[in-house]
């Protein structure tokens, strides 16, 4: 049987590729109900009487690290506690991990997002800015 440099072998494992990094396991974040106050206070801003006159603004403090997050997304009590320890969660996380967190990955892909956008807009705009030139030079 004759072999040709597109012929791919089944039983052959592709090779890794180094520019691809395993992302490191970050330590999970676990929260203790003693290390944590939470404090329930008045809301503020736009959202009518009902926010200004009821206590469903949420404030958690991380008392360990100083950490403090505010959450008055909603006008029920609940659902502010529930996405402001997902905040405190996430905050502490990003802290502990740095770029392995969730947050930091987030950021690090954003950025090479905007790096490869740029690297192409001067392959564009560059080759034209070239061409004005050359035709100015005419």
């Amino acid at each position: 049987m004759r072999r040709f440099a597109t012929d791919v072998d089944p039983n052959s494992q592709p090779a890794p590729n180094p520019a691809k990094r395993t992302p490191k396991r970050a330590e999970p974040v676990v929260l203790n109900d003693d290390d944590i106050e939470e404090k329930h206070v008045r809301g503020w801003g736009n959202g009518g009487q009902k926010l200004n006159k009821t206590s469903s603004c949420v404030q958690l403090l991380h008392r360990p690290t100083g950490t403090m997050v505010v959450c008055q997304d909603t006008r029920s009590l609940q659902q502010n506690r529930k996405l402001a320890f997902k905040r405190l969660r996430e905050k502490l996380d990003l802290q502990l991990n740095g770029a392995d967190s969730k947050i930091g990955r987030r950021i690090e892909k954003l950025k090479r997002r905007k790096h490869k956008q740029r690297q192409r807009a001067k392959k564009k705009y560059g080759q034209v800015r070239e061409n004005t030139e050359e035709s100015c030079e005419d």
